[in-house]
């Protein structure tokens, strides 16, 4: 039975499709995903009616839900961030639930963005969501949904909350993150880069190696050992700006930190400091998912697959 890749134009997507060489797969997405061979690429909006049922009349067995417009984009376009996450979600759970004899698992890739402050020291497994996003709040409703599905029969299910992702390789996108990919990617590629916040702005992070490895250990993972609680937060590294650019220095040296520049931004600081700093992730790494442990590992990382 094949496997099936919504967002499969996007970077953790294309990533993922190329560990899963020679398995059956359907890419699917917004954009066109890029040609694969064996892989059926298909370009769709999961939110237009009819659009989930067509992707699983071939009965894809697992089912990973990457797409979503990113915290940025839902901030600015309420409409849109609502329709493309939290309705297009919706209408792929009913149109599984409609289809007879059929159980998938879903492997939902969720966000760190469903907890907002006060936040503790360190944020516990059993600290419960509170957005203070449109994007997280969409998101911690699509866990909600999931949890409920699977309760019910209808389908397997996990969500993995994933720390930011960087070193993110291409152009910048709309997510309100996307600086912290910038002041490396691009000094390390000898261009300038802005950043929008202080240095002292601490944060959670994994790189796209991690996250790709998240997806692959899910896909495996005995989901009874969740007890129900489908939703898990990713390991990752706790770090700040400062600790940020001071492994690019020791990597690419004082030259590259030269081409950051800080511009602030008040609107990326707020939705940023909303956002939560450290995870315990015990639950999880009990469960043997893995990530970093030092910001010049997350650096070397996106150097290697780039060369």
């Amino acid at each position: 039975m094949p496997q099936l890749i919504i967002g499969g134009a996007g970077m953790i997507g294309q990533r993922l499709a190329r560990s899963l060489a020679n398995q059956d797969l359907i890419l699917a997405d917004v954009t066109p995903p890029p040609p694969r061979p064996g892989a059926i690429c298909l370009t769709t909006d999961l939110s237009a009616p009819g659009a989930a049922q067509a992707l699983i009349a071939r009965r894809p067995e697992v089912i990973y839900h990457l797409a979503a417009v990113p915290s940025g984009g839902a901030e600015a376009d309420f409409d849109l961030g609502w329709r493309a996450n939290f309705d297009a979600s919706r209408a792929l759970l009913e149109a599984i639930r409609a289809t007879p004899d059929y159980r998938p698992r879903v492997i939902f890739s969720s966000t760190i963005a469903v907890f907002g402050p006060p936040f503790p020291d360190s944020i516990p497994d059993d600290l419960a969501p509170s957005p203070r996003t449109s994007y997280g709040t969409q998101k911690a409703m699509i866990e909600l949904m999931l949890a409920d599905y699977a309760r019910r029969g209808f389908l397997e299910a996990i969500a993995l909350r994933l720390p930011t992702i960087v070193i993110r390789p291409g152009r910048p996108n709309a997510a309100a993150s996307g600086f912290f990919s910038n002041i490396l990617r691009e000094p390390l590629a000898g261009l300038p880069a802005v950043l929008p916040v202080p240095d002292t702005v601490r944060h959670w992070f994994a790189s796209p190696r991690a996250a790709v490895g998240f997806l692959q250990h899910a896909r495996s993972l005995d989901l009874s050992r969740l007890d129900g609680r489908i939703a898990l937060n990713m390991p990752g590294l706790s770090a700040t700006v400062a600790e940020e650019i001071e492994a690019l220095r020791r990597v690419a040296g004082q030259k590259a930190v030269d081409l950051i520049r800080y511009e602030p931004d008040e609107t990326i600081a707020r939705i940023v400091a909303s956002w939560p700093e450290n995870f315990t992730a015990a639950r999880a790494r009990a469960l043997g998912f893995q990530a970093e442990t030092s910001f010049e590992q997350i650096i070397r990382a996106h150097l290697e697959e780039a060369a």
